[in-house]
């Protein structure tokens, strides 16, 4: 079980959901008292001194937000919310910079997962179930287009999403460069390669890259991984589900660390 002090999550036995605050004053509040904004939907077209201060601290704390109709914000909740509503997180975001060097000054082998495109959440909390159990230091999520972290998500991790370090950036290839600058291969798991999964060296400092299941892993992560690697498969159905593929990866990884005891 990974513990450290960066890991600052909420205790299990806390009220699990994702708390919604809705008023664009409200919300304001909540993002200046440090809360951890999960979801953010503003109304499509709405102006204003107090959107624009609102906008403008979204933008300061660079926080994510979706412009939607009215008729979507009306269905988050029928009460006043002067076209603005938020879900805060069950947990702590962490950046992977300040990860990456605590594990180091432990004297521990970083191995972290990266996910691109994993929008399901219960494949989402499955992953983290086994990357906790396979002692994986920290999970890394794009901001945009990643399975929310909900009540779903933290129930199917059976509770691994309070215990492993969960990164949200902007840019996945920025921080898959910064994770290669700080020691770390890359190995992303996709069918686009004649090389399997039980070649790269998973005993040095290694990021596992995950993609979704209909599109992989973007281009971008994909040409500048240091290895491509394959799951061997001898059935007529041409892919494993996301989770399952995750945990066969990452067991290959603590095959190798064990054997190399």
């Amino acid at each position: 079980m990974n513990t450290n002090s960066f890991n600052r999550r909420r205790d299990p036995s806390s009220h699990e959901s994702n708390q919604m605050v809705f008023g664009i004053r409200a919300v304001i509040e909540a993002i200046r008292s440090g809360k951890e904004i999960e979801s953010l939907f503003l109304q499509r077209g709405l102006t204003g001194g107090i959107m624009l201060e609102l906008r403008s601290m979204l933008k300061e704390n660079d926080i994510v937000f979706q412009l939607v109709p009215i008729e979507k914000l009306n269905r988050l909740t029928p009460k006043n919310h002067q076209g603005a509503v938020a879900f805060i997180s069950p947990i702590t975001y962490e950046k992977i910079e300040n990860v990456i060097p605590a594990i180091y000054e432990r004297g521990e082998v970083p191995l972290v997962l990266m996910l691109d495109g994993i929008t399901d959440v219960r494949n989402f909390g499955a992953i983290a179930r086994s990357a906790e159990c396979a002692g994986v230091h920290a999970i890394i999520v794009p901001a945009k287009g990643s399975a929310q972290i909900n009540p779903d998500a933290i129930k199917t991790s059976a509770g691994a999403l309070y215990k492993v370090p969960v990164c949200r950036h902007e840019s996945l290839v920025k921080t898959a460069r910064f994770l290669q600058e700080s020691g770390l291969q890359l190995v992303a798991c996709t069918e686009k390669t004649t090389e399997y999964i039980y070649q790269p060296d998973y005993t040095v400092p290694t990021a596992v890259i995950m993609g979704s299941e209909d599109t992989g892993i973007s281009t971008d992560l994909i040409r500048i991984s240091d290895h491509l690697a394959k799951i061997p498969m001898f059935g007529e159905i041409e892919s494993l589900n996301v989770s399952v593929s995750a945990g066969v990866l990452l067991y290959e990884a603590v095959r190798q660390k064990m054997s190399a005891k």
